[in-house]
């Protein structure tokens, strides 16, 4: 007979205790805590410099930026993430009761590792179409340059498009901002997966 473990089943007031104790973070997934790995070079530096050129473009714009560190709450999915990068508008809606956790972002980035790609394009973005405000997303290759974008258009509705050549410029729909895909990438080295 095999034994059977059994995964612990966290409330949402504990699992908020221990996050704000640990200098590690984890996410919240209907009950079960889940600890985030560390990013690799690539994906912190893909993360920093779109980060970098979304700042430039919104500066003095009515928007929040955030990268890695800012909790998102999804309570439709009884969820709590962070995603790599978010853009929400001012002033910033936060979980009832809470100063630290968002619940309205409009633009969220995911830099894709090995390990969390099938679950950012699937569980993770299903979640994040449960936002009322979440309208665009990105998801962006560490290994090669390839990004995937997903915009909304009407209730139900996302249009897909791919970029693979790094001529190419990839723009957002609600707010002004482009950038060319080379860009993204500038300066990184690819290792074979």
């Amino acid at each position: 007979m095999i034994a059977q473990t059994e995964t612990k089943q966290y409330t949402i007031d504990e699992y908020l205790e221990l996050e704000i104790a640990s200098e590690t973070r984890s996410e919240y997934q209907n009950g079960e805590i889940i600890p985030m790995t560390g990013g690799t070079p690539n994906h912190n530096e893909i993360a920093s410099i779109l980060n970098a050129a979304l700042r430039v473009s919104l500066k003095g714009k009515p928007y929040s930026i955030f990268i890695a560190d800012q909790r998102l709450w999804i309570p439709d999915r009884t969820l709590y993430t962070y995603p790599d990068v978010m853009v929400l508008p001012k002033p910033l809606e936060l979980q009832t009761g809470r100063k630290d956790t968002v619940v309205n972002p409009f633009f969220i980035a995911e830099v894709l590792s090995k390990s969390t790609k099938s679950y950012d394009r699937d569980e993770k973005f299903s979640a994040y179409r449960t936002i009322p405000t979440f309208q665009e997303y990105l998801l962006i290759d560490q290994y090669t340059a390839h990004v995937e974008q997903y915009s909304k258009t009407d209730s139900n509705k996302w249009i897909f498009t791919e970029y693979d050549d790094t001529e190419s410029y990839i723009s957002l729909s609600l707010i002004p901002f482009e950038i060319r895909l080379a860009d993204i990438y500038e300066g990184l080295e690819f290792k074979p997966e």
